[in-house]
């Protein structure tokens, strides 16, 4: 991530001096910082304060939120303590999940993935002030939860269908319902909920 910030942070001085492009580079590292940073962080509330402006009157302001956030990631600052130990235990069921799909568990894989998902989900609710609990005191369901966050804009309509259709895979498992699903898609679970705890930590 650094990296790609670094790659496009130069784009911009080079560009900055001729003013040939600085738009293109501009709205790039603004999908960078979306890409990259925490939703609901100080960039990304910083960059929300940018965006209806004209590309030559945010440029500057821009191109500092990035370099801020190239800092912090490099440094090592953009986690809190709390999202670090989440991290590290989620990273432990996935690594037991990764290891059962090796030794062809596939569906004892698919369990535990999923239900490092449904844990993390409503951590995430937690940490977005989203409600866990119905008002009858049941608590809300992982689809429910997933919704919700949708609803906040924690993430946008394309990653709760992705979550949804995860759910659906490890509830398959859960109930038996073993040849609804291989061993590809398992691993493309594991793999695809790492992704997403890296990119939304709790």
């Amino acid at each position: 991530m650094a990296a790609q910030l670094d790659e496009l942070i130069a784009q911009y001085q080079e560009a900055a001096k001729t003013n040939q492009g600085l738009a293109l580079i501009v709205n790039r590292l603004e999908a960078a910082i979306d890409r990259i940073a925490t939703p609901g962080s100080t960039y990304i509330r910083q960059l929300d304060a940018q965006r209806e402006r004209p590309a030559n009157n945010k440029a500057f302001a821009v191109w500092k939120i990035a370099e801020g956030l190239r800092d912090d990631i490099k440094s090592g600052w953009t986690q809190s303590v709390l999202e670090m130990v989440h991290a590290d235990t989620h990273s432990d069921y996935l690594e037991m999940a990764a290891s059962l799909l090796e030794s062809a568990h596939k569906d004892a894989a698919a369990v535990i993935a999923g239900t490092a998902l449904e844990v993390h989900i409503r951590a995430l609710c937690a940490k977005s002030g989203v409600g866990t609990v119905l008002s009858n005191g049941a608590p809300m369901k992982a689809d429910a939860m997933n919704t919700e966050l949708k609803k906040e804009g924690v993430y946008n309509e394309a990653q709760r269908k992705q979550v949804s259709a995860w759910m659906g895979l490890r509830n398959s498992a859960a109930h038996g319902d073993y040849g609804d699903y291989d061993r590809q898609q398992v691993r493309l679970l594991v793999d695809g909920v790492r992704d997403f705890m890296l990119k939304y930590p709790a």
